[in-house]
């Protein structure tokens, strides 16, 4: 097993929830920052090399919402192929996130990951689950924000994958999935 080290890390500054003076900045463009000052502070790392952006939030709601690592990847300007997944384990969402990077790392499956944790508790809607699309995005990568159930419709369509298909396949998943338990 592989050893996994933290080369750089960063930290944006704490605010006042509501009435601080990052109060109206977006957390996914906050985020944003943070991976850009990374890069700039390390030269040597290619971003083509960042296998998957792994962030912890709390309330991945609203503008924190719609897989906010991905979006902060994308707006941070990494590849479009890098990856970005967001964990909830609500209190402990960066550490979890940080865990699970250096999990990939440590087993083989990534060598360059980012990972951290992201919160404004000036975006936690009260009333919910609101999406707030970045309007960055919104105009330059709308594609960011469809859903893997729309996904899923748009690659069947477009490899022309029936129903049946799906399901004989899926099937064919589960038992071989049971087999390889026995």
């Amino acid at each position: 097993m592989q050893e996994a080290f933290i080369i750089e890390s960063k930290r944006t500054a704490i605010g006042k929830a509501v009435k601080g003076s990052l109060a109206l900045v977006r957390p996914d463009d906050l985020g944003a920052y943070v991976i850009q000052d990374i890069l700039k502070r390390v030269p040597s790392l290619n971003p083509a090399d960042i296998e998957d952006c792994v962030i912890g939030c709390s309330f991945p709601e609203g503008e924190q919402g719609m897989n906010m690592a991905k979006i902060m990847a994308l707006r941070a300007g990494l590849p479009i192929d890098v990856s970005g997944v967001t964990v909830n384990r609500f209190c402990s969402s960066g550490l979890q996130a940080i865990s699970m990077a250096a999990d990939r790392i440590r087993l083989g499956e990534a060598d360059v990951m980012i990972a951290g944790g992201a919160e404004s508790m000036s975006a936690v809607p009260l009333g919910g689950m609101k999406p707030a699309p970045n309007p960055y995005l919104v105009e330059h990568a709308p594609d960011a924000y469809v859903s893997m159930g729309i996904t899923a419709e748009n690659v069947a369509k477009k490899y022309e994958v029936t129903r049946e298909q799906q399901d004989a396949f899926a099937a064919s998943s589960h038992q071989k999935a049971w087999a390889a338990h026995q």
